[in-house]
């Protein structure tokens, strides 16, 4: 789950044994590295559409395959740096990450596009990179086809048991393909916790005694494991829009249900309050029964449009795209409005070309979160989820709880990482209360299982992603504050709602 997601993206692109040496209670030392990180100007392209800030440099570090040889193969992980300009102020290092699991080369390009505060900036060297397997770091390939890439990494919406049993023969073919490729060599040693791992590689190589960390998304996850993993390394680390403790598993998979049930309601208070532009509905109740009843007829009778086919389904993964942001509001009610009259909807705003690398990314995420934890095996126990979340949750709930192929992924080579309360109180996590990807409820699971060593400030806006282009001025500040002062609150506490609507 990225913070910043594209239509292209989401939709075309949309029992174990542990290993000796890096279990939990024997958490691997840094390893030496042979050389640093040779630095160098970053190419044109890398800030995906966002300009490269002057001094921003990338470099490649080559990290190992497998850490319990740390003398065996190894694969190169690209890492950009904005260094400060600030020397007197500088203090460390912030890695940061996007979520996805995605490329984050570019990221500090788009922080600071995005207004990452000067005394941040001159703080810290700003670090991204791209995780093991995917975008310029050594990459993976499932070989997937177009059709495949198109589902993209969130299951298509289940109408019944049929529905399950077809994806379930679809992503049995992709988990086959994952690990057949010409990267299956890669596959097991391709996980989170690997991640990292990696992360702690570019600290020492950076020559860096600790680190500092602001992950979205995805990026929460990697950021706990990070600190659970190298707490005696975690200096001052914020996680943004967080997933539960277990990461992108199962669970967290069917939480998009609730995510999209959440955030649904401010859609429709904004198709509503423009009834006359868009005539979807006086009330948000009339909305949202809009919309039941247009994704229930475009199951039935797909809208054809010029380049593509607009199901139910389809229907369901924009919206739930949409829900991402305010700003896409007018474009979905838009897009509704021209269903509703048969007619194939608008161009998404800023394009749907496609991710630049459609099968590495969402190649990429399947090694990472299939590796990460164990899916349930049987198709009839999704077909009993999707069943009840199709109740729990109508909007979206038979999405969620569909199959993907993790269900058909060999056993991990290590446990997950178990996120828990032991280690330094330097957590901030910060979290709207209508997050569509990632939800609330995921976020409360997380701040309970890291106990005393998280704060939590929770803001009352919706979206996906709060620091710092959230227009909620008290969230973004308690995120600034920490990162430039090293203070935790003392208590976790909630934003009341910012003076624009997002």
């Amino acid at each position: 789950m990225r913070r910043t997601l594209s239509i292209a993206v989401a939709v075309a692109a949309l029992a174990a044994v542990t290993v000796p040496g890096v279990s939990q209670a024997d958490t691997p030392k840094a390893i030496s590295t042979s050389k640093a990180v040779t630095w160098e100007k970053c190419a044109a392209d890398v800030g995906d559409g966002v300009p490269v800030p002057e001094g921003m440099q990338c470099g490649t570090l080559k990290v190992p395959l497998d850490y319990r040889k740390p003398d065996g193969r190894t694969i190169d992980i690209a890492v950009s740096r904005l260094p400060s300009k600030n020397a007197k102020e500088r203090r460390g290092i912030l890695l940061t990450n996007p979520g996805g699991p995605s490329a984050g080369l570019g990221y500090p390009a788009f922080l600071a596009a995005g207004g990452l505060p000067q005394e941040v900036k001159d703080q810290y060297d700003i670090i991204g990179f791209d995780p093991r397997g995917i975008g310029r770091s050594t990459p993976v390939t499932c070989d997937l086809t177009a059709a495949q890439q198109a589902v993209g990494n969130v299951p298509p919406y289940a109408r019944n048991a049929a529905d399950v049993t077809k994806r379930a023969a679809e992503v049995k073919q992709i988990a086959k393909q994952c690990t057949t490729s010409k990267s299956a060599w890669m596959l097991p040693y391709t996980s989170t916790a690997n991640v990292a791992r990696d992360m702690d590689q570019i600290r020492a190589a950076l020559g860096e005694a600790k680190i500092s960390y602001d992950g979205a998304s995805w990026g929460t996850h990697l950021g706990a494991v990070y600190t659970t993993l190298f707490p005696e390394h975690s200096d001052r680390i914020v996680l943004d829009s967080n997933l539960a403790p277990g990461g992108w598993d199962y669970k967290g998979d069917r939480l998009y249900a609730q995510g999209f049930q959440d955030r649904f309601p401010d859609f429709a208070k904004f198709a509503a309050a423009n009834y006359r532009e868009y005539g979807l509905g006086r009330t948000p109740a009339r909305v949202t029964a809009k919309y039941q009843a247009l994704a229930a007829r475009l199951d039935k009778k797909p809208v054809q449009g010029p380049d593509a086919e607009y199901d139910g389904s389809g229907f369901r993964m924009i919206t739930f795209v949409s829900l991402y942001g305010g700003a896409l509001s007018p474009w979905l009610a838009k897009a509704m409005q021209a269903l509703d009259a048969n007619q194939a909807p608008p161009p998404f705003p800023g394009g749907g070309g496609g991710a630049k690398d459609a099968d590495n990314l969402i190649s990429g995420r399947y090694y990472i979160i299939c590796n990460d934890s164990r899916w349930p095996t049987s198709v009839s126990t999704y077909q009993r989820a999707v069943a009840v979340d199709r109740i729990r949750y109508p909007l979206f709930g038979a999405a969620g709880a569909n199959i993907q192929p993790c269900a058909y992924w060999p056993d991990a080579i290590e446990k997950p990482v178990r996120v828990s309360d032991d280690g330094p109180s330097n957590v901030l996590m910060v979290q709207n209360l209508r997050d569509p990807a990632t939800p609330l409820a995921g976020a409360e699971d997380l701040r309970r299982a890291f106990g005393d060593r998280a704060r939590i400030v929770t803001a009352d806006q919706g979206g996906h992603g709060v620091y710092p282009m959230g227009k909620n001025r008290c969230a973004n500040n308690a995120v600034t504050s920490y990162l430039t002062t090293g203070r935790l609150p003392a208590k976790d506490y909630h934003c009341t709602a910012a003076a624009e609507p997002r």
